[in-house]
C-alpha cells in the first residue's frame, strides 16, 4: 500500500507544473485525498463508494474497490440495492456530488480557499 502511495505521489509530482504556485497548492490538496473513502453521486441517482485513486485534468474520478448503491424503486425512501464493482471511472459530466471521509478539521482546511 505504501509503495502504491509513493508511486501515485511521484506521478502527480512529475505531471504538475512547479512554476504555478496555485497549481502546486491544488496538487497538494488532492494528494491529501488519495486512498480515502469517497462517496460519489451521479445524475441517474446512483451512488458509488470506494477508495479515491486519482482524478484527471478533466475531473474524471477513479475509485478502487467501489460499491454501487441504487434505489430499487423510484419512490423515496426506497430500499437500496448494492453490488461490488472494483475499479471504476466516473466521468465528470455525470457527477452530481462528491464526499470524502475526513475529520471536521480536515474538511475545513480543504474548504479554505487562499487566493
Amino acid at each position: 500500500m505504501e509503495k502504491q502511495e509513493n508511486e501515485s505521489m511521484n506521478q502527480v509530482e512529475s505531471s504538475s507544473d512547479r512554476s504555478d504556485p496555485n497549481h502546486s497548492n491544488l496538487v497538494t490538496r488532492v494528494r491529501k485525498l488519495l486512498f480515502r473513502r469517497m462517496l460519489v453521486g451521479v445524475s441517474d441517482g446512483r451512488f458509488f463508494l470506494g477508495g479515491f485513486h486519482c482524478i484527471d485534468k478533466q475531473g474524471n474520478i477513479i475509485l478502487q474497490d467501489a460499491v454501487e448503491y441504487r434505489s430499487i424503486r423510484r419512490s423515496s425512501p426506497s430500499p437500496m440495492e448494492q453490488r461490488c464493482l472494483g475499479l471504476i471511472l466516473i466521468p465528470s459530466s455525470c457527477r452530481t456530488s462528491c464526499h470524502v471521509e475526513t475529520s471536521i478539521d480536515e474538511q475545513l482546511s480543504l474548504l479554505s480557499i487562499e487566493e
